[in-house]
């Protein structure tokens, strides 16, 4: 596509939006005056990241600025054919005792243990242990459910735990059609269930999916609504009321941010940051890992979302995330990888790459899966300059990018 046609696309939709040149320009990272120039098809825009900041924030489909047919992402991630082969075998009890020969009596403590045991694995970035874990699980958890004499709601709530923790490990690796099943069977499972608790952490999981697929207004009224349901039974609220109401505040702020509503951003952080103090601490109840460390890696990666990149580069810099619990290398690792995106940004492409290495490091098998991770490799390969990243192509080879 030529300069001066995809000019023409973005001030039409800009106008379609209602932006000045001014916000849109401030909102992909830009000046006024470069924005006036693209529009006016005077200047190229040639870096991938810069045209998916626009794509995102104008709705459009990104090939519609590259003139390109979309491709969908491919998901490297060899566990998800498993998982969607267990969701997918949806039968009755009739038919596993048929190839079982026995119906087993319903062990829930055990599919709890499993559950938590799998999530655990989740959040060190095992996805490769988690994506092995999880087929056998499932099954599992829907013998129980079709098992007779089981206790049901008991039945129902270790179903919300294993689908939320399919729907994290899916999300994370990219395979979003596959997460948003395994979120909505949880929300279903919680809801049987008959636990507010548990139901606002399957809103918490959901909404983060429905980030992922491109729908931030739905995130973000799932996660409000649920947290405003959660915040009429707190009083004062417990540690785990606290931790998903905190939480779901988080996903909140995400879902703005995705939606470069800087305004809603702030608000959200802070009801986040309330909650926080009142919690005290950093912990890690119902898989939220929230506590005020959480609040200040959200409030880094918000800053990234909406091209605040020199914000996020001062505070990512700073935080200390020491009191994070053990278990919650996905969490510490992704500070690396929002500053690496941020320092992309801002080009400085030496400090992204040796900060990429950083988060390599602590969770490689985050760095190889994240699709966003994989965005940013693939802008550095783009205006690789080899003398000054060495280490790239490496990087990108191990990440399955180049």
């Amino acid at each position: 596509m030529d300069a001066a046609t995809r000019g023409q696309i973005i001030r039409s939709h800009r106008r379609r939006r209602g932006y000045s040149q001014t916000v849109l320009a401030g909102l992909v990272g830009r000046s006024e005056s470069w924005l006036s120039q693209v529009e006016r098809g005077k200047l190229a825009v040639d870096s991938h990241e810069v045209l998916s900041r626009l794509a995102d924030v104008l709705r459009l489909p990104l090939s519609e600025l590259t003139g390109s047919e979309p491709e969908a992402a491919p998901v490297r991630y060899t566990p998800a054919a498993d998982i969607e082969r267990a969701m997918m075998r949806y039968t009755s009890l009739e038919v596993i005792v048929a190839e079982t020969g026995r119906e087993d009596p319903v062990d829930v403590a055990r599919l709890r243990s499993e559950a938590h045991r799998t999530y655990a694995a989740y959040q060190a970035t095992r996805y490769g242990e988690a994506g092995r874990r999880l087929p056998r699980l499932i099954r599992d958890v829907e013998a129980a459910a079709r098992s007779r004499g089981a206790d049901r709601p008991a039945v129902c709530s270790a179903r919300a735990m294993v689908y939320n923790t399919a729907a994290a490990v899916l999300r994370r690796v990219g395979a979003t059609d596959l997460a948003w099943q395994a979120a909505d069977r949880a929300m279903a499972a919680a809801e049987w269930a008959d636990e507010t608790l548990l139901a606002a952490v399957g809103a918490y999981r959901l909404s983060y999916v429905f980030i992922s697929r491109g729908n931030p207004d739905v995130a973000a009224e799932l996660a409000m609504g649920a947290a405003h349901a959660l915040e009429r039974r707190m009083h004062p609220g417990t540690p785990e009321e606290l931790s998903v109401y905190g939480g779901l505040h988080l996903a909140a702020a995400t879902a703005a941010a995705a939606e470069y509503d800087r305004a809603a951003v702030p608000r959200f952080l802070r009801q986040a940051q309330r909650a926080a103090d009142r919690l005290g601490t950093d912990l890690n109840l119902h898989g939220t890992a929230f506590g005020p460390t959480n609040v200040a890696i959200h409030t880094i990666s918000t800053n990234v979302k909406v091209g605040d990149a020199r914000a996020a580069v001062a505070a990512g810099e700073d935080l200390d995330v020491a009191s994070l619990p053990s278990g919650l290398v996905g969490r510490r690792a992704q500070v690396h990888l929002d500053l690496a995106r941020a320092y992309t940004q801002t080009r400085q492409d030496a400090a992204a790459v040796n900060t990429l290495l950083e988060a390599e490091r602590i969770a490689a098998e985050l760095v190889r899966h994240d699709p966003s991770t994989g965005a940013v490799i693939t802008e550095l390969l783009r205006r690789e300059h080899r003398r000054s990243t060495p280490e790239l192509r490496p990087l990108a080879q191990r990440a399955g990018v180049a």
